[in-house]
């Protein structure tokens, strides 16, 4: 792990500011989450650290730190903005629809979108829902928007912002032939996807992914009931990050709100990978789409591991050494940055979060994730 050494009494007083939620019967899989998060939260110096872990079925969870600026820790129902680990449950809404038959992965998007624009094209490449779900069609990572009001600053991202610049904004390259992260490029899947399906995005989701696997706290829209519960967030100067509303044409790129529970219920049915309950969807989501090599370029994809291949929305890593096949994905949103992976042959998965924007630390807290799947569940 890329962590320094610590004295005895450092970890020692890590260990004691947060006990582990002890939720399984793994002994070696809650001393490691346990020790782990403890040198995450110790090195960092960030406000809170909440790390969570499955391993066949089994689960453990530990949070450090101050979850809310009352003095608690977080836990496992501690709700958090998970960011871009959104778009892994906007490609599990996609691969359901493909498995069902409403829509196909090659479907053009201008035969989905229901925008009256027309869809850009370059070289002949016209843009399909793949391309949207793998981060290669070529749409800039944001589109120019002028900010909200302060107390808002969400609110102009609105689906006739998006259409026209969509329609008005060249391809960064031909669809298909490059990788570029782009935020924008969800958006407009989301809107494509609750366009066919004649109902909005939230309701599709629901319907599709957090009602079927009992998400019951994973939600696009806060109540004021549980924000009680609400991880408090900090900008980079570690000032509290205030959390401000996202708009639906948002939902399909970076607006859940989730739990680390709700998270490794998530990864649970990911990693049941012989159940026949959603298999289809599970096979078609796990699934290696676009390879690295011969795309030109690649951006934006390698901050938390190197990309090999791209999955819906997933970011694939081949086995290395003692490693095995890795799927990932980061997130960051209004104070905080999160981190899943999860290795479906071997049957575990990580969810981590921190309560500052803190690059060194998120991009810390990926390799120490990838190195504990390879510890626990080596190839």
């Amino acid at each position: 792990m890329l962590i320094p050494k610590f004295s005895a009494a450092m970890i020692a007083a890590g260990l004691a500011l947060a006990p582990a939620v002890a939720l399984a019967d793994d002994p070696l899989l809650q001393e490691a989450v346990h020790f782990t998060g403890t040198i995450l939260f110790v090195d960092s110096g960030v406000p809170a650290v909440i790390i969570g872990a499955i391993r066949n079925g089994e689960t453990a969870v530990a949070g450090f730190g101050d979850a809310d600026g009352k003095g608690a820790a977080p836990d496992g129902d501690t709700i958090l903005r998970i960011g871009s680990v959104t778009k892994v449950f906007t490609g599990q809404v996609l691969a359901s629809m493909v498995a069902d038959g409403t829509v196909n992965l090659t479907d053009p998007l201008q035969s989905r979108i229901g925008w009256d624009i027309t869809v850009p094209k370059r070289d002949g490449h016209i843009i399909r829902l793949i391309d949207l779900a793998t981060h290669t069609s070529g749409i800039t990572r944001e589109v120019d928007r002028k900010p909200g009001p302060p107390d808002n600053p969400n609110s102009t991202q609105t689906p006739e912002n998006l259409a026209r610049e969509l329609e008005s904004t060249p391809l960064l390259f031909a669809p298909g032939t490059g990788a570029f992260y782009s935020n924008s490029a969800f958006d407009v899947l989301g809107a494509a996807l609750a366009h066919t399906a004649r109902k909005p995005y939230d309701a599709l989701l629901k319907e599709r992914v957090l009602d079927p696997l009992d998400l019951s706290d994973t939600r696009l829209v806060l109540p004021e009931s549980e924000r009680g519960r609400l991880l408090q967030g900090h900008n980079f100067d570690g000032k509290p990050f205030p959390d401000y509303p996202s708009t639906p044409i948002m939902a399909g790129s970076g607006s859940l709100y989730s739990t680390t529970n709700d998270i490794l219920k998530f990864l649970a049915w990911h990693l049941d990978r012989f159940s026949p309950d959603g298999a289809e969807t599970r096979l078609l989501d796990h699934a290696a789409y676009v390879q690295r090599d011969g795309l030109n370029p690649v951006y934006g994809l390698d901050e938390s591991g190197h990309m090999d291949a791209m999955g819906l929305g997933w970011i694939v890593m081949m086995p290395e050494g003692d490693r095995p096949m890795i799927l990932q994905k980061a997130g960051g949103f209004q104070g905080v940055f999160v981190y899943t992976a999860f290795a479906p042959a071997r049957g575990i998965g990580v969810f981590v979060a921190i309560s500052e924007y803190d690059f060194a630390t998120a991009m810390n807290m990926a390799t120490v994730v990838n190195q504990l799947i390879a510890q626990l569940a080596p190839r």
